[in-house]
């Protein structure tokens, strides 16, 4: 329940940077958006021990919610593809940080927390990060679906979605080619799930050169940052 909730810390692990901010209930940003580059190699203990610093100035909290680049089930990680992946399996990393915070925490997909946070809340609604991965989440007049790890379903004959468009693949085809296989990833989303608003979002979603369908948007992880505050909300 959210009513003795008054601010909650928000925090984005992503495969460069670990970014930050308190918000209160009315999603007002009480502590300014802040990162640090995720720690090399970015191990359980040392994610928590980057968080404990980003945050260590903040003002106080009450709740954390956390999105996680890989599987995530009841607050313990399966998969981090992007991360140091043999290192998180089965990682308990809500109570773990819950333990060093010292506050109640929740960890979801990082995707499922921004859909979270820019979703209208009407019909089938879909979101796409572009970043270090390829990242979806699915939300139904905004309630989170069951989260489907996409990034790893094969697009070709010898790639992933992850492979196809991550930022690893765009650094070696280039930024042309990336959004000529952005653009037909659209085009299989568009037919596959018949979403009724599709959002982009992402540091790579800026990069995209070519005229986007009307109800397709691009957001920034500020649009998205509330998405804490309703993770909460949701068990209210």
């Amino acid at each position: 329940m959210t009513e003795n909730i008054n601010r909650v810390l928000a925090i984005d692990i992503g495969g460069s940077h670990i970014k930050a901010s308190v918000l209160n209930m009315n999603g007002t940003i009480e502590a300014d958006y802040t990162k640090l580059p995720t720690p090399q190699p970015a191990t359980p203990a040392n994610v928590l021990q980057t968080i404990g610093e980003l945050v260590k100035d903040f003002p106080d909290y009450d709740r954390i919610s956390v999105g996680f680049p890989g599987y995530v089930n009841n607050g313990v990680i399966y998969t981090a593809p992007n991360l140091a992946p043999g290192a998180w399996q089965k990682t308990e990393f809500a109570r773990l940080l819950s333990e060093k915070l010292s506050k109640p925490a929740k960890v979801i997909n990082d995707a499922d927390m921004q859909g979270l946070g820019v979703v209208s809340g009407v019909g089938l609604e879909m979101m796409v990060t572009l970043g270090t991965g390829f990242g979806t989440a699915f939300l139904k007049d905004g309630i989170l679906l069951p989260h489907l790890e996409l990034a790893h379903h094969p697009i070709t004959k010898s790639k992933t979605y992850d492979q196809y468009v991550g930022e690893k693949a765009m650094l070696i085809v280039g930024t042309e080619k990336w959004n000529l296989r952005v653009k037909k990833v659209i085009d299989i989303l568009k037919t596959v799930f018949n979403y009724d608003r599709l959002y982009m979002g992402g540091g790579n979603s800026k990069k995209i050169n070519f005229p986007l369908d009307e109800n397709i948007k691009i957001v920034t992880n500020k649009d998205a940052i509330d998405g804490g505050i309703k993770l909460w909300r949701q068990d209210a």
